[in-house]
C-alpha cells in the first residue's frame, strides 16, 4: 500500500459522557447527534477547508491546512455548542472535547492518517475538559497571537503511550482572557510573549459573537434585526456576503443568486487569514433593506460584499459592490454581463473574477486602514498586508516596490514567522533575478527559495508561496517540479490566477505553445483586471511567436506594453516580431524605446539577452535562436557575453 509523509494539523474530538448518555436514551442521543452533525459540525468543518478522515463512533479524526483553520474550527463549534445547551439540563447536554496537535503524519491510498501527528491529538483530546479545546506546543505556537480567551499553560505533560511529555494548552472558549499589565518593551524578552503583547485582532472573541449572532437568529427563528451593542474589533479581511437579490421578477430564480452567494462565500474563505461569515447566518438577512454599516457593527465585520443578478432574454448580468462597513463607503463595484446559454460554466466563471478581483482588493482596502494607523499600534500581520497592497500596486520593482518590501522586513523583525511577510518578500528576490536585472542572480534566487520554504514548512496550504516556488523553479529549468508547485496552487483554489499563468509559461517553455494558450486564456478569463495582468498578456505573446503567429504576437506585446511599459521582455518579443515581419521602421523605433527603459539594465546587446534568455530557459532553442534573428536585423549589436 502506498503513502505518503506530510506535516498536518490535527484535530480529534469525542463527546463528554457519550455512553452514559446512550444508556439513559440511546436512540434521542444517537438523533441529536446526527442532526448536530449535518447542520453545525460537517458545514462548520467544510468551511475551514477540513477534511473529516475517520468517524470514531461519537467522535471524529479531522485534518486541516493549517493549525489556525482548525482552531477556527474548533472555537466556532464549541461557542455553538454553548448557545445550543443553554437550556438544556446539565445531564442531558452533548459537550465535546476536542485536542489539536501539528506534527507529522502518514497519509495512506486510502486517505488514512497514521503516525504520532494523530496519536498526540488523540490523547490532547484525551485530557481536554468538557467545552475546552486543548493544543500541543507546536499548534499554540501557531495561534498564539491571535487569540484573546482565558489560556491555561499546562505545561509539559506525559500522554498515555506518548514516550515524551508534550507541553499542552487549554483554551477556556467563551471566557475572555485576563488584561495583561503594562510592560515596557524589552529586547531581550522572547518574541513570542512579545507578539502576545503587540498583537491586537482577536480572532477568538471574534468568532464567539459571530457564533452567538449565528445560533440567536436561526435556534430563535428571529429576524435579522441589528443589535446595539458595541461589537468587539472587527478582525483584518473579515467580511460577510449578503444574499445576492435576484431582479429578474421571476421568484423562481431566486436559485440562481443564491447559488452565487454561496460560491462566493465558499471562493472567499481561500483568502490567506480571511474571515468569512457562515452562509446561514448571511441568509438571515435575505430581502431585508438593512444598513451595511449596522450590519457590520452586528457581525462585527470590516467589509460586507453585495449584489444582485438580473437576467433578460439570454443574457445575465451580475453585479457586485464591495463596501466598507466602518463608513458605508463603496470601495469597489463591478458589472460582470455573460450569456446564460452555459449556466454552469458562467457561474464558475462569475465567482472566478469576483473571488480574484475581492482577493486583491480587501488587501488594497486593509492596506489603506493600516497607513492611517498610528505606527505605533502596527503588528506583525499589519504591516505585511500593508507590504503586500504596496507590491501589487507598484509591482514587484522600483522606489516604491522597496518601500512595500521594507514593511515586509519589519513584519518579519516582529514574528519571523509571519508567512503573509515570508511569501511577499521572495516576489523582492525573484524578481529581479527572473528578468535579468540582479547583480547577483544565484544570491537572489537562493533567497527567495528559502523564504517561500519557510512559508510554505509553516503552512504548507499557502496558494500564493507554491506558486511562486513554482516560478523559482520554472526559472532554473526545472519544469516538472514546477508543474507540481503551480497544479498544488490550483488544488487548493481552482481559480487562481498566477498559477495558470506559471503553468502557461510551463508549457510553452516546453514547446506546447496550444496547450500554454488554455491556461492564459483561463487566467485572463479569471483576473481580468489582475494587477500582473501585463503578463499574462505577454505569455500569449510569446506563446504566438513560438507558433510564428507574428502578427497576433504583435498584437499582444502593444497590449501588455499598454498596460505596463516597463516589461522589458515585452519589447524584446515586440522588436524580434516585427523586424521578422519586414516592419522594419517599427522594429527599428521598438528597439530605441526599448535600450532607453530603465528595466532594459545589462540586456542592451544579443549576446546578453541570449546568456539571459539561455539561462532562465525562458524559450525552447529554436524560438530562441528566431527571436535573436529578429533583434539583429532591427539593429541590435552583437556584444560579447558576460561570464559571472
Amino acid at each position: 500500500m502506498s503513502e505518503t509523509r506530510k506535516l498536518a494539523a490535527i484535530l480529534v474530538s469525542d463527546v463528554v459522557g457519550y455512553s452514559r448518555l446512550a444508556g439513559a436514551d440511546e436512540d434521542r442521543i444517537l438523533a441529536r447527534l446526527r442532526t448536530l452533525r449535518s447542520d453545525l459540525i460537517d458545514p462548520t468543518i467544510a468551511v475551514h477547508h477540513g477534511r473529516i478522515v475517520k468517524r470514531t463512533g461519537d467522535g471524529s479524526i479531522i485534518e486541516f491546512r493549517s493549525v489556525v483553520d482548525a482552531v477556527r474550527c474548533a472555537i466556532e463549534l464549541q461557542n455553538a455548542m454553548i448557545e445550543r445547551n443553554a437550556e438544556v439540563a446539565p445531564d442531558k447536554r452533548i459537550e465535546f472535547r476536542i485536542g489539536i496537535h501539528l506534527g507529522d503524519v502518514v497519509e495512506e491510498s486510502d486517505g488514512d492518517l497514521m503516525g504520532d501527528g494523530v496519536n498526540i491529538a488523540a490523547r490532547l483530546e484525551g485530557i481536554a475538559k468538557p467545552g475546552t479545546i486543548c493544543l500541543s506546543e507546536d499548534a499554540y505556537r501557531q495561534v498564539s497571537g491571535r487569540l484573546e480567551m482565558e489560556v491555561t499553560d499546562l505545561g509539559a505533560t506525559q500522554l498515555k503511550n506518548i514516550d515524551r511529555p508534550i507541553r499542552a494548552y487549554s483554551l477556556q472558549v467563551g471566557v475572555p482572557a485576563k488584561p495583561k499589565p503594562a510592560t515596557s518593551a524589552n529586547p531581550s524578552e522572547p518574541k513570542r510573549r512579545s507578539r502576545l503583547a503587540l498583537f491586537g485582532a482577536a480572532i477568538a472573541a471574534l468568532l464567539f459573537l459571530v457564533a452567538a449572532a449565528a445560533w440567536y437568529f436561526l435556534a430563535a427563528n428571529r429576524p435579522a434585526s441589528i443589535a446595539t451593542k458595541a461589537p468587539a474589533e472587527a478582525a483584518r479581511l473579515s467580511i460577510v456576503v449578503l444574499p445576492f437579490a435576484n431582479l429578474s421578477g421571476d421568484p423562481g430564480q431566486d436559485y440562481l443568486a443564491d447559488a452565487l452567494t454561496d460560491e462566493l462565500t465558499t471562493a472567499l474563505a481561500r483568502i490567506r487569514d480571511s474571515f468569512v461569515i457562515a452562509r446561514n447566518t448571511a441568509m438571515t438577512f435575505k430581502g431585508k433593506p438593512i444598513d451595511a454599516k449596522a450590519i457590520g457593527k452586528d457581525l462585527s465585520v470590516r467589509y460586507v460584499l453585495e449584489g444582485s443578478v438580473q437576467q433578460s432574454g439570454d443574457r445575465m448580468r451580475v453585479n457586485a459592490q464591495l463596501i466598507d462597513a466602518g463608513s458605508g463607503a463603496h470601495l469597489w463595484a463591478e458589472q460582470f454581463d455573460t450569456p446564460r446559454a452555459d449556466l454552469l460554466q458562467t457561474q464558475d466563471a462569475i465567482v472566478a473574477r469576483l473571488a480574484n478581483t475581492l482577493n486583491f482588493q480587501l488587501i488594497y482596502a486593509e492596506g489603506a486602514r493600516v497607513n492611517r494607523t498610528p505606527a505605533a499600534n502596527r503588528d506583525a500581520e499589519d504591516l505585511a498586508l500593508q507590504c503586500s497592497a504596496g507590491m501589487w500596486k507598484a509591482g514587484p520593482i522600483g522606489k516604491e516596490a522597496d518601500a512595500a518590501f521594507a514593511l515586509c522586513e519589519q513584519a518579519l523583525a516582529i514574528d519571523p514567522n509571519n508567512v503573509r511577510a515570508l511569501t511577499a518578500l521572495g516576489n523582492k528576490f525573484w524578481f529581479p533575478a527572473a528578468l535579468g536585472l540582479s547583480s547577483d542572480p544565484k544570491g537572489d534566487f537562493e533567497r527567495a527559495d528559502e523564504l517561500e520554504s519557510k512559508a510554505l514548512a509553516l503552512d504548507p496550504n499557502d496558494t500564493w508561496a507554491h506558486s511562486l516556488k513554482g516560478w523559482i523553479l520554472l526559472a532554473h529549468g526545472r519544469n516538472e517540479e514546477a508543474v507540481a508547485e503551480f497544479e498544488r496552487a490550483l488544488t487548493l483554489d481552482a481559480s487562481f490566477a498566477d498559477a495558470d499563468v506559471g503553468l502557461g509559461f510551463d508549457y510553452m517553455r516546453l514547446g506546447e505553445f496550444d496547450k500554454s494558450f488554455e491556461y492564459f486564456d483561463k487566467a485572463i478569463r479569471a483576473s481580468p483586471h489582475d494587477p500582473w495582468l501585463a503578463h499574462f498578456y505577454g505569455g500569449k505573446a510569446f506563446a504566438n511567436f513560438g507558433l510564428k503567429n507574428y502578427d497576433q504576437s504583435i498584437e499582444w506585446a502593444r497590449r501588455a506594453i499598454a498596460i505596463n511599459p516597463n516589461i522589458a521582455n515585452m519589447h524584446l518579443n515586440l522588436v524580434a516580431a516585427l523586424a521578422l515581419t519586414d516592419h522594419d521602421a517599427e522594429a527599428r523605433e521598438a528597439l530605441q524605446r526599448y535600450l532607453a527603459l530603465p528595466s532594459t539594465g545589462p540586456l542592451k546587446t544579443i549576446a546578453a539577452c541570449k546568456a539571459y534568455l539561455e539561462s532562465q530557459h525562458w524559450l525552447p532553442r529554436e524560438v530562441g535562436e528566431r527571436t535573436y534573428d529578429g533583434l539583429r536585423k532591427a539593429g541590435m549589436p552583437e556584444g560579447e557575453a558576460k561570464t559571472n
